[in-house]
């Protein structure tokens, strides 16, 4: 089953500060890895410990893609944001994260 991919609000406003080449790495790769079985852990892909962000963590070199998916009553990943890791550090949006 083929998952559609939607994207919030705040993960635009994410991907929109990034550079162009950062942005087409992530839509690639989302476009790529999450729109079939995107609940299969993989080496790039792990559920998270409880937090307030979601569930789930793409990791695409050093950008992070935070993602929650739905079965009912369609089958979709809502992208919820989109950070960049620095020295064990998440920043999303410009402001550093705490997971």
């Amino acid at each position: 089953m083929a998952y559609a991919i939607e994207y919030s609000p705040d993960a635009v406003e994410h991907l929109d500060a990034m550079s162009a080449r950062d942005q087409r790495r992530v839509l690639d790769s989302v476009e790529r890895q999450l729109s079939h079985e995107p609940r299969v852990e993989t080496r790039n892909r792990k559920p998270m410990r409880p937090n307030p962000l979601a569930p789930w963590e793409l990791r695409i070199g050093d950008l992070r893609v935070y993602y929650d998916v739905m079965d009912a009553p369609e089958a979709v990943v809502q992208v919820l944001a989109v950070g960049i890791m620095r020295r064990n550090r998440i920043w999303i949006g410009g402001v550093e994260f705490e997971l």
